[in-house]
């Protein structure tokens, strides 16, 4: 049966059990608009900025476990994608963003809303397309999203030209995808498996540095079986955070530049370095010379190109890290129960000692409304059980310290990129993927402001997002290093807001304020009891700093504590 472009697009979306996607219209995309109004299968999310599209896709992934999707138009439709894009890319976060093209004929004239998506966004995407002939359509879009979803994940662009979404063929479905140069290893090798165990049980010091990777691997059970089993303590990057049960006797929380003292530290005097799932970011290892330094690193991934890429690794396993897990796991069960080496037992002793002395606090006692309270407190009143979204900042920070995080894909986080404006547009695309749940963006009065346009998408689509504003007055993270380093000269960091309640009501959704601790929890709660998007405004102490904090270019057990 012959198809028109546009009804081959809503076909491969449908087969690949897509439900939702988040999108703006424009005068290429148009016969796709159509389109949609006649199909039951697809529910469309107008946002207001591509931009909230493409970051909405990216909490949706995040959240559910499943492919995100957009779509927008060409030109400025298309380029405004790019930093939702680079932010899924830099987490491996599976999308697959669909642009608009003008028609191939004119490709390359600068025709009207022209521009070279393809080539814009060639250095962050894992691979993009531009569709030049209806009949490789159908193939193209499957291929995206098993490239998105599949190997180590990310971001997929398919540029959709004018003529082709309007061509007409009769199309061919493949029932099953191969791409010859495309073949990720899943089975990580026994024989490095062994060793690895090998070097594990000789361990007098070990620790387990989890990434993103356990989450997005669905590893998280295996992660804690293994942990539990050989009695490893474990700390995970911000994108980790969720992999492994937070509380817990051996969690020792995020390790980095804001990490915790006894995670830094343990770290720094450990003998033998798990790596799961990570990629050894600069803000995890700090001065990458005194990096671990009594360690041997075992280091398991799914990307080969990711692995001694930054630190050198003594046991190199290229594969999934479920199946990576799974096969210690079951080696390990050969040597269970296994009693503890007095030098271990030593070394847990050592790791609760620095928790005891260094954990992670604030003056409470100031009478000032300090953010880690509010945090405190959301975490308290939704008794750990919150999808969480954040902006970029310290309050990014300050929720990943003191908001812990349970179980996976309960975490939204732009990590690598740090994208400003990604907190609210995520939960958007969580609140969609899971609207049973409390989604919670925890942001600064700065980041909000990026994409505060998305509340208008939030109060028609009745997406109950909470928004905890931590509303210092300030580019909170910018001025703490201006504080610490430049001598408190705070150059262009003071910010002049809205009156956030009073936007928060002329979208349509409920604003809140608290300006003391004792009006924190009234305000939670009911924001909680209501069934519709809060802003809710905490007027936080101005020049509260984030700790500890490691100096850019110092080694991580160098923190500063106060």
């Amino acid at each position: 049966m012959k198809m028109t472009g546009s009804q081959i697009f809503l076909k491969c979306l449908e087969r690949e059990g897509v439900k939702h996607i988040f999108g703006f219209p424009g005068g290429v995309v148009l016969d796709i608009y159509d389109e949609l109004t006649r199909t039951p299968f697809i529910k469309h999310i107008l946002v207001r900025h591509e931009q909230g599209a493409a970051h909405a896709a990216d909490g949706y992934a995040r959240a559910s476990g499943k492919v995100g999707v957009c779509l927008v138009t060409s030109g400025p439709g298309a380029t405004n994608t790019v930093s939702g894009i680079a932010s899924a890319y830099m987490d491996s976060i599976p999308i697959v963003v669909f642009t608009g093209q003008v028609p191939t004929p004119l490709i390359g004239n600068d025709a009207f809303q022209e521009v070279d998506i393809v080539g814009i966004t060639r250095p962050c995407t894992k691979h993009n397309y531009l569709v030049k002939d209806v009949k490789d359509l159908a193939r193209i879009i499957h291929e995206a999203f098993h490239i998105a979803r599949t190997g180590r994940p990310g971001p997929v662009l398919v540029d959709l030209p004018k003529d082709v979404i309007q061509g007409v063929t009769t199309p061919k479905f493949p029932e099953q995808i191969r791409i010859k140069s495309y073949n990720p290893n899943y089975h990580a090798n026994p024989k490095q498996i062994k060793k690895a165990l090998e070097l594990i049980l000789k361990a007098q010091r070990p620790v387990i540095y989890a990434g993103g990777g356990v989450i997005l691997s669905k590893a998280s059970e295996e992660l804690t079986k293994f942990a539990e089993a050989l009695q490893i303590p474990v700390t995970t990057t911000l994108m980790g955070l969720g992999g492994f049960p937070a509380p817990h006797s051996l969690w020792l929380g995020m390790l980095g530049m804001h990490g915790t003292y006894y995670a830094n530290m343990s770290v720094h005097h450990c003998d033998v370095l798990i790596a799961v799932g990570s990629r050894f970011d600069d803000r995890v290892t700090g001065k990458i010379e005194e990096f671990a330094p009594h360690a041997k690193i075992i280091h398991i991934d799914i990307d080969p190109t990711s692995i001694s890429k930054n630190v050198v690794v003594d046991i190199p396993i290229v594969g999934d890290c479920q199946d990576a897990l799974s096969q210690l796991n079951a080696l390990a069960a050969e040597h269970l129960p296994r009693e503890l080496s007095q030098a271990h037992r030593a070394w847990l002793a050592q790791i609760d000692q620095w928790k005891r002395e260094h954990p992670l606090t604030y003056d409470r006692n100031s009478g000032e409304l300090k953010p880690q309270f509010v945090v405190e407190k959301l975490y308290e009143l939704t008794q750990g059980n919150a999808i969480i979204s954040t902006e970029v900042g310290q309050n990014q920070m300050w929720a990943a310290q003191f908001y812990p995080i349970r179980n996976p894909n309960r975490w939204l986080s732009s990590g690598g990129l740090g994208c400003m404006g990604y907190g609210f547009p995520a939960a958007l695309g969580a609140q969609v993927a899971c609207p049973d749940d409390i989604v919670i963006d925890i942001a600064g009065d700065g980041s909000i402001q990026m994409n505060i346009q998305e509340m208008a998408t939030a109060v028609e689509y009745d997406l109950p997002v909470k928004v905890a504003i931590l509303n210092n007055g300030f580019l909170g993270m910018v001025r703490q290093w201006q504080q610490l380093f430049y001598e408190r000269r705070y150059s262009f960091t003071p910010m002049v807001s809205p009156d956030f309640v009073k936007l928060a009501e002329a979208y349509g959704a409920l604003g809140l304020r608290a300006e003391k601790p004792s009006e924190v929890e009234a305000v939670i709660r009911e924001a909680l009891n209501t069934r519709k998007p809060v802003l809710m405004d905490f007027r936080v102490a101005s020049e509260e700093c984030v700790l500890p904090m490691v100096p850019a270019g110092a080694p991580m057990h160098k923190m500063l504590l106060t």
